[in-house]
C-alpha cells in the first residue's frame, strides 16, 4: 500500500469531515446486498478480490436459496460454485464458506458470533470482513480498513498508518464518537466515488478544503 507524506489533519478539522459526510448522506448503506447476519458475513467474504457489484451478482439467486448455514450445506459445495464461479478465487471461497456453514451449525447454532475473536476463527474470515459485520449487523462502532479507507485517512492526513492496523487504531483514536457507527461507510463511499486511487475527484469534493493533500486535482 501506498504511503502519503500528509499533515496531520486537526481534531476541528476530523469532525467537520464527518459532519459534512454525515450531512450529505445521514445513513450510509454497503453496496453489498444481504437479507441477514449470515448472507452479510457470506457477502463479504466473498468480496475480497471482488468488486461488490459482482458479488451482488453472483449472489443475487444465491441467496434465495442458501440463507442460513444449514442450508448452504444442503447445497452443497459444488452447487455453491455454481452460484460463484464468476468471481475471483471461488473454488477457494467456496471451501471457506462450506468449512465456515460447518462450524456455525455445529458450534453456534446456526448463528453468527458477536464478537470479534469468534469471528476471524472462522475460515475466510479476517479482521477486515468480523469488524463489516459487528458494524453493520451489530452496531459496533468498528472500522474496517479496506484499501478506500486506508487511501483516505492517509492522504487526507486523518488517521496515518503504514499497514491497515495502524490506520484502524489511528482512526478510532480520531474519529469523534457521534460519528463513530457511520465512518467507516463514509470513508469506504468517499474513497470510492471521490478520492478515487488514480485520479481523486478533488472538484467535487465536499471536505476539499480539509484535507492535506498536496497533489489535489483541483
Amino acid at each position: 500500500m501506498a504511503e502519503f507524506k500528509t499533515k496531520k489533519m486537526s481534531k476541528d478539522a476530523v469532525h467537520e469531515f464527518f459532519a459534512r459526510l454525515h450531512k450529505e448522506n445521514p445513513s450510509p448503506k454497503s453496496d453489498l446486498e444481504w437479507t441477514n447476519a449470515y448472507t452479510l458475513l457470506v457477502a463479504v467474504t466473498l468480496s475480497a478480490q471482488a468488486t461488490d457489484a459482482g458479488v451482488n451478482k453472483a449472489t443475487k439467486e444465491l441467496f434465495k436459496i442458501a440463507d442460513t448455514p444449514q442450508k448452504m450445506l444442503d447445497l452443497g459445495i459444488d452447487g455453491l460454485k455454481e452460484h460463484i464461479k464468476t468471481i475471483g478465487l471461488y473454488n477457494n471461497k467456496a471451501k471457506n464458506v462450506i468449512a465456515m456453514a460447518e462450524i456455525l451449525v455445529n458450534e453456534y447454532d446456526g448463528e453468527v458470533p458477536q464478537t470479534r475473536d469468534e469471528l476471524v476463527k472462522l475460515p475466510g474470515v479476517g479482521r477486515k470482513t468480523a469488524n463489516v459485520v459487528l458494524n453493520i449487523v451489530f452496531k459496533q462502532p468498528t472500522m474496517a480498513v479496506d484499501t478506500h479507507i486506508f487511501r483516505v485517512s492517509n492522504r487526507t492526513g486523518m488517521a496515518k498508518g503504514k499497514n491497515p492496523d495502524q490506520v484502524e487504531q489511528a482512526l478510532l483514536k480520531v474519529v469523534p464518537d457521534e460519528f463513530a457507527l457511520h465512518a467507516h461507510h463514509w470513508l469506504i463511499l468517499h474513497g470510492r466515488y471521490t478520492c478515487k486511487a488514480r485520479t481523486p475527484d478533488c472538484g467535487s469534493c465536499i471536505v476539499y478544503d480539509l484535507c492535506n493533500f498536496k497533489e489535489k486535482t483541483a
